[in-house]
């Protein structure tokens, strides 16, 4: 069963996720994080190093955000890999906490560093 990255990683992307990743799972967005569910192998590392609470077990995920599952898996296979942990979003510390971010959420892939 993969983890999935849900709506608090909106707009803050913190990639404290990507340094404990052994397999190299995660995908990159302008604003948000999200995890292959066919790279996962369900360790469960990012779990505790998210600062936002945002990565769940697929099963466990809150339905709230039910969503995010089929987001992690369409967005997987088209944003680049993140590789290395990266400094957050500019305005992380504001949305962190902050509820209802769907609407914030840029589909596009991140380009450049």
């Amino acid at each position: 069963m993969p983890h999935v990255v849900a709506e608090p990683c909106v707009k803050c992307k913190y990639t404290d996720c990507v340094a404990v990743c052994p397999v190299d799972c995660f995908h990159e967005g302008v604003n948000f994080l999200v995890i292959d569910p066919d790279e996962c192998i369900d360790c469960g590392m990012c779990v505790d190093v998210c600062p936002t609470g945002a990565i769940f077990p697929e099963d466990d995920l809150p339905e709230k955000w039910l969503e995010y599952a089929g987001l992690n898996a369409r967005f997987a296979s088209e944003w680049p890999a993140i590789r290395q942990q990266k400094t957050p979003l500019p305005e992380a510390g504001q949305f962190k906490g902050v509820e209802r971010k769907r609407d914030l959420l840029d589909p596009n892939p991140f380009r450049g560093d």
